[in-house]
């Protein structure tokens, strides 16, 4: 396995980024990571909430509920 564990190169790594990066860099790349998880989030609660179908629809002329059965045997007869 060697003299060093994952865990000696992460620690060097993290003191590395901050030596060379700044601390405000590596909190900006921590802060943006956020904004993507979030935005990922969000992205797939939208979808999940518009790709389910909406059991009635409003009817336009007469703005009452109607079922989507009644609709079709509208649509259907005329």
């Amino acid at each position: 396995m060697g003299t060093f564990s994952i865990w000696h190169w992460l620690v060097v790594l993290v003191v590395v980024l901050v030596l060379f990066g700044g601390g405000g860099k590596l909190s900006r790349l921590m802060g943006d990571a956020a904004r993507g998880i979030t935005a990922f989030k969000k992205g797939l609660k939208e979808e999940s909430q518009t790709a389910k179908p909406a059991p009635e629809a409003i009817d336009a002329k007469s703005d009452e509920i109607v079922s989507d059965s009644v609709k079709k045997d509208e649509t259907a007869k005329g």
